[in-house]
């Protein structure tokens, strides 16, 4: 696991990233863009979604159906995804593809077709999304709960909502792509079988001259931090609680990520035991550590009939606040196992060592290794994480309840 980390920052501030594995015949790359969900207009909200769409439908040469023919050619898996920070595209396939590929993605990110005659089929496809999401109560529940939790626009959701949708124009697709698809601010990298000096070369003839844009923040909005109840005719209730934590560029946050697993990460967890496994008060409950660039919260989510939804709550709260009293070494020991297991199998695969690369720059401004990585799980101890537990405790949680009715909130 010994690989190291190339970097090159290009004039126009666009920096690329590699990781060279020999060993492997496959090559990856993700691209982190800065055109996340904080970038869209008020009123215009799901504007980034519906831009990594219409990108996406022809470039330079290509209309959308060569494009898409051409990507298959070259044999690429591809995905997309939007984020409160970030557009993302990635893509993997053999080695011998991987400029031809390049090349394709340099189109997209420079000259996009952004045909008309695309858009209400691209609107269509968000809508559908965003119905998806009101028929699956959990999914909105936690959509909700990150949008109470955090300040605006951080916890706005990419899609949007479907008045939004509704209101956006072909000119606002072309202008937000004009302003947030610019080289300062993204990241392009690389895992797997790649040779670094042509790599370089190439990125620097694909986009060394792209034109830099302005690169600026929001304004924000303090969050609500509060109890909420969304009223739902069902016979299940969905519960979500979150609470601040440290974001991934603060020392403590192995510590605290480590308690958070030890708390609600998979069927050995704190919560799963007691809640689900011990008192059988619910069909789902875990615990995840979710991180942005500059603050962090746990989201907290139990699933549960509406009879028992009061004792659940009562019970997911009774444990997290009993989380301050700290861990043990066999606890810790078991989730020690599991996040080695996952270090060796992202070793194993080019898209995953890509993404993470690409996220460690954003939040770091460096990579750590994966043999980094390795040593700060081993330096983890019972101790430390109870110190750290000790001096912030988890309190001043936002709690959304989804259900037939209001519950007693603590």
């Amino acid at each position: 696991m010994n690989q190291s980390i190339l970097s090159h920052v290009y004039e126009n501030g666009l920096v690329l990233l590699a990781e060279p594995i020999p060993w492997m015949q496959s090559a990856a790359f993700s691209i982190l863009l800065p055109a996340g969900s904080i970038h869209d207009p008020p009123g215009r909200e799901g504007l980034c979604s519906l831009a990594c769409d219409m990108v996406q439908r022809g470039a330079g040469p290509r209309d959308a159906r060569q494009l898409v023919i051409d990507l298959d050619n070259l044999g690429l898996r591809r995905s997309d995804s939007v984020s409160s920070s970030h557009t993302a595209f990635s893509g993997a396939t053999i080695c011998e593809n991987l400029p031809a590929a390049l090349e394709i993605y340099a189109d997209m990110l420079r000259r996009p077709l952004l045909p008309a005659e695309h858009l209400e089929a691209c609107r269509s496809i968000l809508l559908q999304e965003l119905r998806a999401i009101e028929d699956d109560p959990a999914q909105k529940l936690m959509v909700e709960l990150r949008r109470c939790h955090y300040p605006h626009p951080w916890g706005s959701p990419p899609e949007g909502a479907a008045e939004s949708v509704q209101a956006i124009a072909l000119e606002d697709v072309c202008r937000f792509v004009r302003e947030r698809y610019i080289p300062n601010g993204t990241i392009i990298a690389l895992a797997g079988r790649v040779e670094w000096e042509p790599l370089r070369e190439l990125v620097g003839q694909l986009l060394a001259d792209w034109p830099k844009g302005e690169d600026r923040l929001p304004q924000e909005r303090p969050p609500e931090h509060s109890a909420r109840h969304i009223q739902y005719a069902s016979n299940q209730c969905h519960i979500g609680i979150a609470w601040d934590a440290v974001p991934y560029r603060n020392p403590d946050y192995f510590r605290a990520w480590g308690a958070v697993g030890v708390l609600g990460s998979g069927t050995s967890s704190r919560l799963f035991m007691e809640v689900r496994e011990k008192r059988g008060l619910c069909y789902a409950v875990y615990a995840s550590y979710h991180t942005l660039r500059d603050r962090a919260a746990v989201f907290c989510y139990a699933g549960t009939t509406a009879e028992r939804a009061q004792q659940t709550l009562d019970v997911t709260v009774a444990e997290v606040h009993r989380l301050a009293q700290g861990i043990q070494d066999d606890e810790l020991d078991r989730l020690k196992a599991r996040i080695k297991s996952a270090l060796v199998m992202q070793q194993e695969s080019s898209s995953a060592r890509s993404r993470a690369i690409a996220n460690d720059w954003y939040h770091l401004g460096r990579v750590r290794t994966l043999d980094e990585l390795g040593q700060l799980i081993d330096q983890l101890t019972s101790q430390g994480i109870n110190h750290y537990l000790a001096q912030h405790p988890p309190q001043d949680f936002t709690v959304v309840v989804l259900g037939p009715q209001q519950l007693r909130m603590p």
